[in-house]
C-alpha cells in the first residue's frame, strides 16, 4: 500500500508529479482523496453513518471515520474512487449515484506522517439496513450511525458527547452490536474546520433538496 503511486500537486492544484504513498506523507504532498459520507432519513430524522477502523491500521486505529474513503491513484479518475465502498463497507455502488459536496483541501498531522489532502467529498442516502454492510476487517471493524443534528452540535462545540449505535466484529469475528457515548477524541483528528465544512455541504444540499 505505502509502494501506491499518486498523482502530486502544488498549493494552485496544479498537477506537478507523481510519488509513492509513503512519500506523499512524509512529505506532506497535496493529493487526490475520494471521501463518500453515507446518510439516511428515519422518522423524519437525519442519520449519519461512520466506520470504525481496525485496530491493525497503522494510522488512527479504532477511531470512528468517514463512511468509506480512500486515495485516488495516479492512474485513475475521481469517479474510480466509487471502490472504495464496496472494498471497505460492501455496498456497491455506480458513481452517478452519489452527490458531489464538492472538494475540500485540508492538512492533518499525526506524528510523522503528514496528510494534505484534496479530498472529493460525495454523499449517499443509504436506504439499507446495518445488517447490508459487509466489512473488509483489515480495514474496518464496525459501522455506527448518529443523529446528524447531535453530530452537528459535537462538532460546532455545543455538546461534547454523541450517542452512536450500530454493531463491530470482534476479534473471532463475530458480530456485536455497538451503541455508547462518544466524544470528539473518538474520531480520526481531521482538522475541524474539515467536519465543520461537511456539516455545511450536508445542510446546504438538504436545503436544497426541499426546496
Amino acid at each position: 500500500m505505502e509502494t501506491e503511486k499518486l498523482n502530486v500537486f502544488d498549493e494552485n492544484r496544479n498537477l506537478v508529479g507523481i510519488a509513492t504513498r509513503a512519500e506523499v506523507h512524509k512529505k506532506g504532498l497535496w493529493h487526490e482523496t475520494f471521501h463518500c459520507w453515507f446518510v439516511s432519513h428515519e422518522e423524519e430524522k437525519k442519520y449519519i453513518f461512520f466506520q470504525l477502523r481496525s485496530n491493525s491500521k497503522k494510522d488512527y486505529p479504532n477511531l470512528f471515520d468517514i463512511t468509506a474513503a480512500g486515495h485516488i491513484l495516479a492512474n485513475e479518475s475521481i469517479a474510480d474512487g466509487v471502490r472504495e465502498v464496496e472494498e471497505e463497507v460492501g455496498i456497491k455502488l455506480s458513481f452517478n449515484e452519489l452527490v458531489s459536496l464538492g472538494e475540500i483541501k485540508y492538512s492533518a498531522l499525526q506524528g510523522d506522517l503528514i496528510d494534505n489532502e484534496l479530498a472529493n467529498v460525495f454523499l449517499y442516502d443509504y436506504k439499507k439496513t446495518m445488517d447490508d454492510f459487509l466489512l473488509q476487517t483489515e480495514e474496518v471493524s464496525g459501522i455506527v450511525k448518529a443523529d446528524f443534528e447531535s453530530f452537528s452540535k459535537l462538532f460546532t462545540g455545543k455538546t461534547d458527547q454523541l450517542e452512536v449505535k450500530g454493531f463491530e466484529i470482534n476479534h473471532v469475528g463475530e458480530k456485536t452490536l455497538l451503541h455508547t457515548t462518544v466524544g470528539k477524541n473518538s474520531f480520526v483528528p481531521h482538522d475541524d474546520s474539515y467536519y465543520e465544512e461537511i456539516i455545511d455541504r450536508i445542510k446546504s444540499h438538504q436545503n436544497k433538496v426541499l426546496r
